[in-house]
């Protein structure tokens, strides 16, 4: 069975107003500023005025930015939690379904204490030492447990959602 002649036309109008709608969202969203490494990218969005103003305020500040503690450290891994987080974020502050104040997700958690090991990988191999002499395996230290509001300062102490979303 053949197309009607039409159909092409109609493919290419729906085609080109989806790439119209994601260019000029990606372009209202400031989409570019993302890919780069200012810190200031991140307070794009109102949620994240707090843990912008915090992480100015904090000792972090002269030594990290946001990607530093909260993407891995390798060039592909990287972007691709930058592209997660860009498509979640996107969709939930367009849609309205996010919790404020913002919470970090378990994945980002995971990720934010490998940042942590990465960094300060000779004070964590000294406690991890410490633990194993008490029983404790690598999993049950984490740095987040008592120092979540290190890099954004007492201003916007991180809050942990229990949901992996």
């Amino acid at each position: 069975m053949n197309a009607p002649p039409w159909s092409g036309w109609v493919l290419g109008a729906l085609f080109g107003a989806a790439a119209g709608v994601g260019v000029f969202t990606f372009v209202y969203a400031k989409g570019a500023s993302y890919l780069g490494h200012d810190p200031a990218a991140c307070a794009n969005c109102h949620v994240m005025n707090e843990q912008y103003a915090g992480w100015t305020k904090s000792s972090h500040r002269s030594v990290a930015g946001c990607n530093d503690c909260h993407t891995p450290h390798s060039f592909l891994a990287k972007y691709a939690v930058k592209a997660l987080n860009g498509w979640r974020h996107s969709w939930a502050f367009t849609t309205g379904r996010f919790h404020e104040p913002i919470q970090i997700t378990s994945f980002n958690r995971a990720v934010t204490e490998g940042a942590c090991r990465h960094c300060h990988g000779d004070i964590v191999q000294s406690i991890l030492a410490l633990e194993r002499g008490n029983g404790m395996r690598r999993d049950d230290v984490s740095c987040l447990r008592c120092h979540g509001s290190v890099g954004h300062n007492e201003f916007a102490p991180v809050a942990f959602g229990s949901t992996g979303r």
